[in-house]
């Protein structure tokens, strides 16, 4: 999600390859978990929910998942 910087809900769903109505409650856990940012932004007449990454959620990317990535890298057809 670094690249992206902000995705609405459904660019995040489609981005981490999950379902919006059967995984929604797991990005609901990672906000109540302060991993990512929830936040509403106007859209035309109505408001648009968006996602970003908070800081913790970064360190944890640091010191977890980038470790983990370098000892395990995926293949090119596996996401």
């Amino acid at each position: 999600m670094g690249d992206y910087g902000e995705l609405n809900q459904s660019q995040l769903m489609s981005y981490c390859g999950l379902n919006n109505v059967k995984h929604k409650p797991i990005i609901d856990e990672l906000v109540e978990k302060g991993l990512i940012i929830r936040f509403e932004e106007p859209w035309g007449q109505s408001r648009i929910i968006k996602y970003r990454v908070s800081e913790k959620g970064k360190e944890i990317v640091s010191a977890v998942l980038e470790p983990y990535e370098s000892l395990f890298p995926r293949s090119e057809g596996r996401k």
